[in-house]
């Protein structure tokens, strides 16, 4: 079989991809501090207010109530509802504590050998921001605004490390995709804010989520085509597990890419002559689904699906900022992605979110290309399940079921 000519002009300049806001070190904030306040602080009033003693309950376990009551800082501590931490323990114990359980049991749980002071003390530091937010002072847009926490998830490389929380009023007060549900409740030293949720502090780099996911296979092998030929330290593998990165990755599943590739192949035999109709798109389909993955380096087509321009392709799919779906805007509008860093004209991806109350019901990814919008598979839950809203070190990854193209094949 003939090399099919997929791609055209576009690619022929993505041989040079800017990653400036890529590579950034960890953010690094010194904390805060003021003269003593008087006042009770933030870790006091926590323990007056029924509402919250399961979340007090994680604060004492964290040995951190101390700092949340020193009279000497400026703090901000988003705090879960009883209901939310309940719903979050549930989550954590896979159902072995039901969520209609006595609060006894959540308290038995918080207390007990299997939820550690290592993981409390990391939930409240994330939780905590060494200065005072005032959601009427975020700047209102896209991106989100972010804020440094207490917690330092790298201690060995530097005290000042710190992890960022993504406080913004967007379709409402949010801390990253977590609802504010309450006015700031003053204390001696900062305010704390209640959350409908629990805002768990990130685990894993975006790369352990593309390189583990059974559903990602394809884009995890047009990331290694990619990055053929490129400097370890320039690959976008590399960049996938910078924890100086802050990215927002729209992740086509296999069966989006599966169907694109037959759909750019199908037309590739059409124009050179095969006749069109459902012999030759069964062939294009029996090509994409025999090679499997191994599709980037077919002899059929690793003559255009080039390292250049399947990088062109990925990049496509990369914002260079954090976007969880309550940040985005309700009427469709377009923002750059990565591979404005090589074509700085082009017109980036469209995103849109439908909101019901305080959560995303439906949200969408527009490609300059795609004859419609992409779907952002809505499942705010955690990772392996979860399908939007997928927070991690360096980024969010949203699962979408179209491969999103930056121009017409």
């Amino acid at each position: 079989m003939k090399r099919l000519k997929i791609f055209t002009g576009l690619f022929s300049l993505l041989a040079v991809l800017l990653f400036t806001a890529c590579n950034k070190d960890v953010e690094q904030f010194p904390d805060i501090t003021t003269g003593a306040n008087p006042s009770p602080g933030l870790a006091t009033a926590l323990a007056a207010n029924s509402n919250y003693s399961l979340y007090n309950a994680v604060v004492v376990k964290s040995g951190m109530s101390a700092t949340l009551n020193d009279s000497t800082r400026t703090l901000t501590m988003f705090v879960p509802s009883n209901a939310a931490v309940k719903q979050a323990i549930t989550a954590l114990t896979g159902g072995t504590v039901p969520s209609g359980a006595p609060d006894a049991n959540f308290l038995g749980f918080i207390n007990s050998a299997n939820f550690t002071q290592a993981t409390a003390a990391g939930i409240v530091g994330y939780n905590v921001v060494p200065q005072k937010v005032d959601f009427a002072a975020i700047p209102a847009g896209f991106p989100n605004f972010q804020y440094p926490s207490l917690l330092n998830p790298a201690p060995q490389i530097s005290a000042l490390l710190r992890l960022t929380t993504f406080p913004s009023k967007t379709n409402g007060n949010f801390v990253n995709n977590a609802p504010v549900t309450s006015a700031a409740v003053n204390a001696g030293n900062g305010v704390m804010y209640e959350t409908g949720a629990l805002v768990a502090p990130p685990q894993r780099y975006l790369w352990d989520r593309i390189n583990t996911d059974p559903q990602l296979t394809y884009l995890k092998a047009a990331i290694a085509r990619a990055d053929e030929g490129v400097a370890a330290a320039e690959t976008l593998t590399g960049y996938l597990q910078n924890i100086g990165a802050n990215f927002t990755v729209f992740a086509p599943t296999d069966a989006a890419f599966q169907a694109t590739l037959t759909g750019l192949i199908y037309q590739s035999m059409v124009g050179q002559g095969a006749p069109a109709g459902n012999a030759t798109l069964q062939q294009a389909q029996g090509l994409v689904t025999s090679a499997g993955v191994g599709i980037f380096h077919h002899p059929a087509v690793s003559g255009v699906l080039t390292p250049t321009n399947v990088k062109g392709i990925v990049v496509y799919h990369i914002l260079g900022s954090r976007a969880f779906l309550n940040n985005l805007p309700t009427t469709q509008a377009n923002f750059p992605t990565l591979l404005n860093g090589a074509v700085a004209a082009h017109p980036g991806v469209g995103l849109k979110v439908t909101m019901a109350g305080p959560m995303a019901a439906a949200a969408t990814v527009k490609g300059a290309a795609n004859a419609t919008a992409a779907n952002i598979a809505i499942n705010p839950a955690p990772e392996p399940g979860g399908t939007s809203d997928q927070h991690y070190l360096n980024g969010v990854l949203h699962k979408i079921d179209q491969v999103l193209l930056p121009q017409a094949f």
